[in-house]
C-alpha cells in the first residue's frame, strides 16, 4: 500500500473507531434475488449507538487456545444469511433489502438457533460501502456488527467474510491493487472485532476467481490459483498482525473460487505451524440436481458418486492430515421435489459428518421463479420453515 493511502486509512479508521463502535454462470453465491418486494422493516438509523458502550461484545473476551480441529468438532450444521448483507445495493438498509425484502432481526437469528443450527455465516459485500481510500462506512460496519452479535448472543459460531468484492481479479497485473484494498479492508474488520472470542471466525474471501473468463469455474489456471494464494496470505498476515484476540482467531482460507476441483484444492494456501486455520470449500452436488435449474429433479444412485468423490478428495488433501474443512455453501434448489431433496441432504450430510466437516446451507430467501431457489426459511415474522421435512432431515443427522 502506498504511504498516502496507508495514512488515510489509518487516520480514517481511528475516526471510525471513535465515532462508532454468494455456482451459476454468474456467481454461485449471488443466487437469484427474490421477486417479492414487500417488506416489513425498521429503520436501523434509529438504533441508539450510545448503548454500544455497554455491549459485552465490545469488551475483551477470553479466547480459548484450542485448535481449529477442536473447534469444528463443536459445530453441528449451519445456515447462510444469503442475499442480504452481501447484496450490492447502496446505503445500509437499502443494500440489505435490495436482493430480498426482509431486514434481519434478532428474532430471525433466534429462530434459526432454536431450529438447531449452531453456525451462522454472514456474507458481506463491502465495496459499495468503502470510500476512495478504502475506508468502510461507519454505519455499515455498525450494522454488520449488530447482526454478528445476534448470532454470538445465541451462542452460535459466526463466520464473517468478504463476499461479492468485484474489485479483485486474480492476475499478476491486478494483484498489487487487489492486495492493497484487501489489506485495508481486513485491517478495519480485524480492529472492529478484535475483542470477540473463538465463536467469531473470519473468512478472507468468498469465491476469488477470474470472472467472465473460460477459467472462471473450472478450477482456474496457474496464474489465477497462484494469485489467490497471495490473497489468502495477505488476509492471514493482516489479521494475525492486528490486535486483541486476532493472534488466535480461527481463519478460513479459500482456494480458487472456493472450488472443490482438485487443481484448486491442492493449491489452497495454508501457513506453517498454525493450527487455527480452516479450509473453506463450496460444493453444490450433484450439480445437475442441486444447482442446475434446468437439470434433473431426481436424486439418483448414479449421482451419488459426485458426493462420494468430493468427500474422498477432502479426506485425501486435508482431513487425513488433521486440517479441518468447512463447506461454507451447499444445498439444492427447489424443483417441487421435497422428498428427493430430503434424500440428497441426508446422504450429503452423513458423508460430511463421518469426516467431521460442518456444512452450511445457502439460503438466499428465494423460493419461486426461474432462478436458484435455495430458500428454506420464511424470514417474515412469525418465521417458519418453508420445507420442514428438509430441516428435520438435517437435524436427524446430528441427533446422536
Amino acid at each position: 500500500m502506498n504511504i498516502k493511502k496507508l495514512l488515510s486509512v489509518t487516520v480514517s479508521l481511528a475516526m471510525c473507531i471513535t465515532v462508532m463502535t454468494a455456482c451459476s454462470s454468474d456467481d454461485s453465491s449471488s443466487k437469484a434475488a427474490s421477486s417479492n418486494t414487500t417488506s416489513s422493516v425498521t429503520d436501523i438509523s434509529s438504533n441508539d449507538d450510545s448503548s454500544k458502550d455497554d455491549n459485552e461484545n465490545d469488551q475483551p473476551q477470553e479466547m480459548r487456545d484450542i485448535s481449529s480441529l477442536e473447534l469444528v468438532k463443536e459445530m453441528k450444521t449451519g445456515w447462510n444469511l444469503g442475499n442480504t448483507l452481501d447484496a450490492t445495493g447502496n446505503g445500509t438498509l437499502g443494500a440489505e433489502t435490495s436482493w430480498q425484502p426482509v431486514q434481519t432481526t434478532k428474532e430471525l437469528i433466534d429462530f434459526i438457533s432454536e431450529g438447531g443450527f449452531n453456525v451462522l455465516r454472514i456474507p458481506v459485500s463491502w465495496d459499495a460501502h468503502m470510500d476512495e481510500n478504502y475506508v468502510v462506512d461507519a454505519e455499515w460496519m455498525a450494522r454488520v456488527k449488530e447482526i454478528v452479535d445476534y448470532g454470538i448472543d445465541n451462542g452460535m459460531f459466526v463466520i464473517l467474510n468478504t463476499h461479492h468484492e468485484e474489485w479483485y481479479f486474480p492476475t499478476e497485473a491486478d494483484k498489487a491493487q487487489d492486495i492493497e484494498q484487501l489489506t485495508a479492508l481486513w485491517t478495519q474488520i480485524a480492529e472492529e472485532f478484535k475483542n470477540y472470542d473463538e465463536h467469531l471466525i473470519f473468512e478472507g474471501l468468498n469465491e476469488p476467481r477470474l470472472r467472465g473468463t473460460a477459467s472462471e469455474w473450472n478450477g482456474g489456471n496457474n496464474e489465477g490459483r497462484a494469485v489467490v494464494r497471495e490473497y489468502a496470505q495477505a488476509f492471514y498476515n493482516t489479521v494475525r498482525n492486528s490486535g486483541g484476540n486476532n493472534a488466535k482467531r480461527h481463519l478460513m482460507l479459500t482456494g480458487y473460487a472456493a472450488s472443490s476441483n482438485r487443481n484448486a484444492l491442492k493449491e489452497v494456501w495454508l501457513p506453517e505451524n498454525d493450527d487455527k486455520v480452516i479450509v473453506s470449500v463450496h460444493a453444490y452436488l450433484p450439480y445437475s440436481f442441486a444447482l442446475d435449474t434446468k437439470g434433473t429433479d431426481q436424486f439418483e444412485d448414479a449421482n451419488k458418486g459426485e458426493i462420494d468423490s468430493l468427500f474422498s478428495t477432502l479426506d485425501d488433501y486435508f482431513i487425513s492430515k488433521n486440517i479441518p474443512v468447512i463447506i461454507g455453501e451447499y444445498g439444492s434448489v427447489n424443483k417441487s421435489n421435497t422428498s428427493e431433496r430430503v434424500e440428497c441432504v441426508t446422504y450429503y450430510l452423513e458423508k460430511a459428518k463421518s469426516l467431521g466437516i460442518p456444512c452450511l446451507w445457502w439460503d438466499n430467501n428465494a423460493v419461486v421463479g426461474n432462478g436458484e431457489n435455495f430458500g428454506i426459511l420464511n424470514r417474515e415474522f412469525p418465521q417458519e420453515w418453508r420445507f420442514p421435512e428438509i430441516i428435520d432431515a438435517i437435524m436427524a443427522v446430528y441427533e446422536d
